[in-house]
Parts: structure tokens; C-alpha cells; sequence
């Protein structure tokens, strides 16, 4: 399992982000000059973050981006889900989908939902200020 670049991007910017404190201002180009994620990526997933409720839109003067919650409440689940959606590690545990081949046949197909759940409960389990902590 891999995780696409955007979410790692995003990783890296909610961390630094968490680094400022829950109330700080932030904008895409203050974190893309810490992270080093080029300015229209950090744009772009600011506003993805946003949408998922991870950080909410400052208006106005001086405005830009915060933290929703504190950062001991975000998890690095949160994040990944936030940009690539649910982690399903494969399409059977996803109830909408029907397009597996092995599907008839499939003698793990019961075991991916357990799986799937032991994987995201550990991706929930680290907490933002954890990814946050200088090393």
C-alpha cells in the first residue's frame, strides 16, 4: 500500500500546520514555503482539506486557514481519507461495487473487511501532533 503524492503533500501541510496551533492563520503559500509542496499543489489541497472539514476558510482581511479542531483530534486517517477518500485496501470491502472476477470463488473476500478495518484503525490511532513532533 502507497499513498498517492497528494496525500502525502497533505500529511506533510496538515503537520506544519499543526506546528502553528489550532487558532493560527495560515495561508497555501505560508506552508509552501515551509513545506516545500509548490504553491498551486498546497492551494489545491487546502481547499480539499476544507472540504472534508479539516480546516475552515478565514474571510476577509488577514484571513486564510485554521485548524477546525486541535490537532490530538485529527488523525493521520483523517488526512488520507480527507484527500483520497474511504481506505478500502481492496474493492470487496467497498458494499457498492460488484466487479470483482474472483468474486464466486473468493475464499479471503470475508477477511478484507476485518483487514481493511485493523489497517485504518491503526492509520486513526496517530494523531496529528504525533506527525507534528520534531524529530
Amino acid at each position: 500500500m502507497r499513498l498517492s503524492s497528494l496525500a502525502d503533500y497533505a500529511v506533510v501541510m496538515m503537520s506544519a500546520a499543526a506546528r502553528h496551533g489550532c487558532g493560527a492563520r495560515l495561508s497555501a503559500t505560508l506552508l509552501s514555503e515551509e513545506t516545500g509542496v509548490p504553491l498551486p499543489t498546497a492551494q489545491k489541497l487546502m481547499q480539499k482539506l476544507a472540504g472534508a472539514g479539516l480546516l475552515s476558510s478565514l474571510r476577509g482581511t488577514g484571513g486564510g486557514f485554521k485548524l477546525t479542531r486541535p490537532a490530538a483530534a485529527i488523525s493521520l486517517a483523517d488526512i488520507i481519507e480527507a484527500i483520497e477518500g474511504p481506505i478500502a485496501m481492496t474493492t470487496c470491502v467497498d458494499e457498492h461495487r460488484d466487479d470483482c472476477a474472483l468474486e464466486g470463488s473468493c475464499q479471503t473476500r470475508p477477511h478484507w473487511s476485518a483487514i481493511n478495518g485493523a489497517v485504518r484503525g491503526a492509520l486513526a490511532a496517530v494523531p496529528l501532533t504525533q506527525l507534528a513532533e520534531a524529530r
